[in-house]
């Protein structure tokens, strides 16, 4: 867990209104879910062999013997929120913003927290890849009128369900003749879910993840054909982007477009937003089958990514004026000068 002092403050509130107010000019509308939520909530959508469900997601049982969880990510729960309260009868597709924070029992390190502050943004309710490409070009736009203008988009398609399986079992060939070389994490990853291998940052890893095949040549025509759209309308609106085909995303219940955010010059845990879509999500929490794709980005690696460049909000130094109570009177009528003041501004 982390704090943030005074001297942090002003580039946070930056960085939550700067997202705001791009998120409203794109017709997003905020919504607000709980810190607490029911873990079958996660535990469903994001996927049981996840790294999240698996080794980072706070559970624990209430009084009344409800399993609970302190929200790992924010898209189950805004779709949690869609089918509860019946936002399928609405113009679609919704689209819907929210910030908050965030928890993972993760390892501590620079821009990673257990509590982490996310910006989000959700379309739900239309499986059209001009959606794909609103959101991706809705976080560009977000990240321009912050000043990180060197951020490089990195896109992907994972396909559908019958794509990926094939894709699945040619990585599990691929893999199991370098299996005693791989990280252990990646040995795990083979069993549980092959395809987060891609996702490894061990050194130890990146040779056999190097010579992979890529998923782009197991995609069937309708998915082929909604990528090239995807891209298509990002050259028409002027976004670059470069296809990577390694991107998988970490939580299982991606579809098609996937994509990420990161500075020229990337480390380790350099993403500075993701996002994908999702058209599966909503039958896995129960409701009738709905399309949707969003995005998230961290706070605390957007403010880090705006120090390393010296970038923030242009603020007028305060005028500082101090009153001086001068005899028994004096303590009265400072509290009135000063009341006087502020109410001036």
């Amino acid at each position: 867990m982390n704090d943030t002092l005074p001297e942090d403050a002003d580039l946070w509130r930056f960085i939550r209104d700067t997202a705001e107010r791009v998120a409203r000019l794109f017709d997003y509308r905020q919504i607000t879910t709980p810190i607490v939520e029911d873990a079958g909530v996660f535990l469903r959508s994001v996927g049981d062999e996840s790294d999240i469900v698996q080794k980072e997601m706070y559970v624990f049982e209430d009084r009344g013997g409800d399993r609970l969880a302190l929200r790992p990510e924010g898209t189950a729960a805004v779709c949690r929120a869609y089918i509860e309260h019946g936002m399928g009868s609405r113009p679609q597709p919704v689209r819907l913003f929210y910030v908050g924070p965030f928890f993972r029992y993760d390892r501590p390190q620079a821009g990673r927290y257990r509590q982490l502050w996310q910006f989000g943004a959700e379309a739900i309710g239309s499986d059209s890849p001009a959606i794909d490409a609103e959101l991706i070009e809705l976080q560009a736009t977000l990240y321009r009128e912050l000043g990180l203008t060197d951020l490089v988009l990195r896109i992907n398609s994972i396909g559908t369900a019958e794509s990926r399986h094939r894709y699945i079992e040619a990585l599990r060939e691929h893999f199991r003749p370098h299996l005693p070389t791989l990280s252990r994490d990646s040995q795990r990853r083979f069993e549980t879910n092959v395809l987060r291998i891609l996702d490894s940052k061990e050194a130890q890893d990146r040779a056999a993840v190097a010579a992979a095949p890529s998923i782009l040549d197991f995609l069937d025509e309708a998915d082929t054909a909604h990528f090239t759209e995807v891209k298509r309308t990002l050259e028409a609106a002027g976004i670059e982007y470069l296809v990577d085909p390694f991107i998988v995303r970490g939580l299982d219940y991606y579809t098609r477009t996937v994509w990420e955010f990161e500075p020229a010059s990337a480390g380790g845990q350099s993403t500075v937003g993701a996002g994908g879509r999702y058209d599966a999500l909503m039958e896995i929490l129960g409701g009738p089958p709905t399309p949707g794709v969003g995005f998230a980005t961290g706070i605390e690696r957007m403010a880090i990514n705006l120090r390393e460049r010296g970038l923030g909000p242009l603020t007028e130094e305060p005028v500082e004026v101090v009153t001086v109570p001068l005899g028994d009177a004096g303590a009265a009528a400072a509290l009135r000068v000063a009341a006087l003041l502020r109410a001036a501004g």
